[in-house]
């Protein structure tokens, strides 16, 4: 058996429903017979995916992070590049709707960014292959699933996969404190990538230069930032609300 662990309910139901293939083998805590059980242990007897039901601590060692009374052992998703993006956005008859993520790290914070954007209906989430967070199993489990359904592109060089979607007609807003123009100000109607920095330290220089526009969060109490995560809800959030309108 060769990939990966995942646990939590919602992430291996998302790979149940999307991709069954993947599936290796599953364990479920000891003390469950409900119906989520039961629906879950029916649909891998009818793909031939072996389950089992073992005690609690056979799955805290086989995964660090809170896993809810269920591991999977999975095949390796595919990774998602530069020319993935690029077709997968010729093919869409929708206009381009893009999170860009210049060095968060924390699996944490990429496991929220990937569940919002999957809410508000994000098409990829792209990250440079360097010096920042991936996949792992807690982003997986924090998602919530999303990171089964959102594309997460990761690049080799993130600048230059900005120009690409600059020459695409991909218009650039990033975020930046210092920013004269709020995000209310902001047009996300349009072929629009949202770029959000990392965390404390904020976007690299190059990712800054290639913005078309750079915005600020409106800040009204003591604090000066929020966690990025937070952040990136709320600037998806407000771009969903102008692309509904």
């Amino acid at each position: 058996m060769s990939g990966e662990f995942i646990f939590g309910w919602h992430v291996v139901e998302a790979v149940l429903k999307r991709e069954p293939e993947r599936l290796q083998q599953v364990w479920i805590q000891t003390g469950r017979q409900d119906k989520r059980v039961k629906g879950i242990t029916a649909a891998l007897d009818d793909l031939g995916v072996r389950w089992s039901v073992v005690h609690r601590k056979e799955l805290d060692e086989k995964v660090s992070g809170v896993h809810q009374g269920i591991v999977a052992a999975v095949s390796e998703s595919r990774e998602w590049g530069e020319d993935d993006l690029m077709a997968m956005l010729a093919g869409s008859d929708k206009p381009p709707f893009l999170l860009v993520l210049d060095g968060v790290t924390d699996p944490h914070n990429l496991g929220a960014c990937m569940r919002t954007a999957d809410a508000v209906g994000v098409q990829a989430v792209i990250v440079p292959k360097d010096k920042s967070a991936t996949l792992t199993p807690v982003a997986r489990k924090v998602a919530c699933g999303a990171a089964e359904t959102v594309p997460f592109v990761r690049v080799t060089n993130l600048a230059r996969c900005l120009r690409t979607l600059k020459d695409e007609g991909v218009w650039l807003i990033g975020t930046a404190g210092e920013a004269g123009s709020t995000l209310y100000q902001a047009n996300f109607t349009g072929a629009v990538a949202l770029v959000m920095g990392a965390e404390g330290k904020g976007m690299r220089r190059l990712t800054r230069e290639h913005c078309d526009a750079l915005i600020n969060i409106p800040m009204q109490g003591h604090v000066d930032s929020l966690n990025v995560s937070v952040a990136t809800g709320v600037c998806l959030y407000e771009a969903l609300r102008q692309r509904l309108a």
